[in-house]
């Protein structure tokens, strides 16, 4: 559909984080150095897991996944931003924004489903570990993983399919540094009544939903290592599954505040958007190589490995 057949407006403006030029120079540096780390720190997971068999296992192909997705999930928003703390004329198409927005949905979607499912596979492996193997069979695991996908692309296709009916009149101004839905559809002058539908249920499905089925796992998974008598027994299941629980309060933590507040470019609700879309990313390989002594030794082995082929 060729949206320019239904909408007098062809770009919006997007005011950024700062209309200041020295501070969109330092922002720049900031965010450059934030994004090349995400980059650097998502890939160095993505190859660790995959050059060390110690780590082919069903944890470590859902954490690859999530890297991925962090990957994109950044890429989708962070080089726009970085675009426009360098331009005069911070605009985006009508088009590009629609298409930023699903991107992020995508993303977001995706990565709220595999922290789900990350919780559910650390519940079988603490609350039933002898069944563990049946319990999250290879088929399974897979099935669990590209689900995820399809819901995370079947939210975002809906959403996205009711937008492109939008009309967008004269207000053409996004208080933010990125194009997200609640922005559209304040500058939309058509009826948007089945967006905001659209827009709660993937709230509930992606937000509420997978929220509730994590919260599930770690009642159970807490039940369970409190019922262990040894101190060394808690310590050791609990650190199994330390790092995602830091991933997940960080995740739906800075999801949950970004989305509470309204949306109308204010430092708070801006500052808790950045925690969402472009800190969380970077953290999430720095938690679970830091936090993980399986992660480190599988780093050290591959160093080592490439060492030696340099030296040969």
């Amino acid at each position: 559909m060729d949206l320019r057949n239904h909408s007098t407006v062809t770009e919006f403006i997007l005011l950024g984080l700062s209309a200041n030029p020295h501070t969109q120079a330092l922002l720049f540096v900031l965010f450059l150095g934030i994004y090349l780390l995400t980059i650097m720190g998502n890939l160095m997971m993505l190859l660790v897991i995959k050059a060390d068999s110690h780590l082919h296992t069903r944890m470590y192909f859902f954490l690859s996944h999530l890297s991925f997705v962090d990957i994109c999930f950044s890429s989708v928003t962070v080089p726009k931003m970085l675009e426009n703390l360098l331009s005069r004329r911070k605009t985006i198409s009508v088009e590009g924004c629609l298409a930023q927005v699903f991107f992020v949905f995508v993303a977001a979607g995706t990565e709220a489903c595999l922290l789900s499912v990350m919780a559910y596979d650390r519940y079988a492996a603490i609350c039933h570990p002898l069944l563990y193997g049946q319990i999250m069979s290879k088929k399974l695991y897979i099935q669990l993983v590209w689900g995820s996908w399809g819901l995370g692309f079947l939210d975002a296709l809906i959403n996205i399919f009711l937008a492109v009916n939008m009309i967008f009149c004269e207000a053409k101004i996004i208080p933010h540094y990125s194009c997200e839905m609640p922005s559209l559809l304040s500058l939309s002058c058509s009826d948007i009544s089945r967006n905001l539908i659209a827009l709660l249920c993937s709230t509930l499905l992606h937000g509420l939903g997978t929220f509730l089925l994590v919260s599930l796992s770690y009642a159970h998974i807490i039940t369970t290592i409190l019922s262990i008598s040894s101190t060394s027994g808690r310590s050791k299941a609990f650190s199994t599954c330390s790092s995602h629980l830091t991933a997940v309060t960080l995740y739906f933590g800075s999801g949950l505040l970004h989305h509470l507040m309204p949306n109308s470019g204010s430092p708070a609700e801006l500052i808790f958007s950045v925690q969402y879309t472009v800190i969380t990313p970077m953290l999430n390989p720095l938690i679970y190589s830091l936090k993980n002594k399986e992660v480190k030794v599988a780093l050290k082995r591959t160093l080592e490995k490439y060492l030696q082929h340099i030296r040969c």
